[in-house]
């Protein structure tokens, strides 16, 4: 089937089956894999797709239980999911591709690049850290991240906005509102169990001893007021993946999705850019 989406498909693989969109460039540059945010259906990238040059293949897909993808029948791990993320790049018939991670999809983005280091060519991490050993939030801003509560109830997503995701939400927290709306799927009860697994899947795993195997080419983007994912884990992500550089932007945890006509090209011109020896890295 296609539509804004682009290309979509229902792929089940590693005993997963996954909702599958593709928005076809023109071969002249290495597709690009989304992976998003905790909650999140793949709908919720398409401001952050529009942006993005038309040549330029991109993928992304609905993790277990969140839009299309069926509810999981068991947990599943950051470590044993990027297996199967692995697997579908290669069912799809990938040698190599960009993996852009944005939120709870930058750990999942790290993982992958460690167990198929031969497949990612360069990485992205948006607003992300390193999973269980990071500076956390604040308490008040973990409890509302422990229920979906956000993604179902525009009031109530517009009331917290600012408290939880920063930047322009401060200001513009009906923005917010209307784009969480975007990931509620109908399904209540697999929801539910979809973001939970999806809570579970991060328990007690980090890559903070590994860093320094990552050996895709590596570009952190972080806000300066993103209370979900405070700045210092963006340069302890800087500090520990060798060939890495920060760049850091004015506003908070959404605006890769709300002011993506800013950050695309950032991101587009790293993706872009011809390979070269060595490390660079800047604070």
């Amino acid at each position: 089937m296609t539509g804004t989406l682009g290309e979509v498909s229902t792929r089940t693989v590693g005993g997963r089956t996954l909702r599958v969109a593709i928005r076809r460039g023109d071969g002249s540059r290495t597709p690009l894999l989304l992976l998003n945010g905790i909650g999140a259906r793949l709908e919720m990238l398409e401001p952050f797709v529009e942006a993005l040059p038309r040549e330029l293949e991109v993928i992304r897909f609905d993790v277990p239980g969140v839009g299309g993808s069926p509810r999981p029948r068991m947990p599943y791990h950051m470590a044993t999911f990027a297996l199967t993320v692995g697997k579908l790049v290669r069912e799809l018939g990938y040698g190599k591709v960009d993996v852009l991670g944005y939120s709870w999809g930058g750990g999942l983005a790290q993982q992958t690049a460690l167990t198929g280091r031969d497949r990612v060519r360069r990485l992205v991490l948006v607003a992300t850290g390193t999973g269980s050993l990071m500076v956390p939030a604040r308490p008040a801003v973990l409890s509302k991240m422990l229920t979906p509560r956000r993604y179902r109830d525009p009031a109530y997503a517009a009331q917290v906005a600012g408290e939880i995701y920063g930047g322009s939400m401060r200001t513009h927290p009906e923005r917010a509102a209307r784009l969480l709306q975007s990931s509620d799927d109908g399904d209540p009860a697999g929801y539910e169990r979809g973001y939970l697994y999806q809570l579970l899947a991060g328990a007690g795993w980090t890559t903070l001893p590994v860093l320094r195997l990552i050996a895709a080419r590596t570009l952190i983007v972080s806000g300066d007021d993103d209370p979900i994912i405070p700045l210092v884990n963006a340069r302890v992500l800087r500090r520990g993946i060798p060939d890495s550089h920060l760049h850091v932007y004015r506003g908070g945890h959404l605006a890769l999705l709300t002011e993506s006509h800013e950050l695309a090209p950032v991101i587009d011109r790293f993706l872009a850019a011809p390979p070269r020896g060595g490390a660079h890295r800047t604070a």
